[in-house]
């Protein structure tokens, strides 16, 4: 039988990674949408290209979120050993031929 609470923790672990998605989604289509932006003000005014400073900068900020995303479900992660030996013991079941079993609850 399912525990209510295990879900609970389930449910409040995926969501946060969804919203975090979603977060970096926002960030790197307001980084496309306003570097366009800045690229086409730069070609119609006169002077020198400067639209590449402002958007190295801040390609750099988004290149660490995206990063920091990666990393978060990553080796590097403090669940991550636990999340991979569930993983090998249900693979194992399922090749021999056994039921599942629930997956233990995350350590806090």
């Amino acid at each position: 039988m399912a525990d209510p609470q295990n879900d609970n923790q389930a449910y409040e672990r995926a969501h946060k990674r969804v919203v975090a998605l979603r977060d970096f989604y926002m960030h790197l289509m307001w980084y496309v949408a306003l570097s366009l932006g800045l690229f086409a003000i730069d070609m119609l005014t006169p002077g020198g290209p400067w639209f590449f400073w402002p958007v190295v900068g801040w390609g750099i900020f988004v290149l660490v979120h995206g990063v920091s995303l990666v990393l978060e479900g990553s080796v590097l992660s403090d669940k991550w050993e636990e999340r991979k030996t569930r993983q090998f013991m249900e693979k194992d079941r399922e090749r021999l031929g056994g039921p599942p079993r629930p997956p233990r609850p995350l350590a806090p």
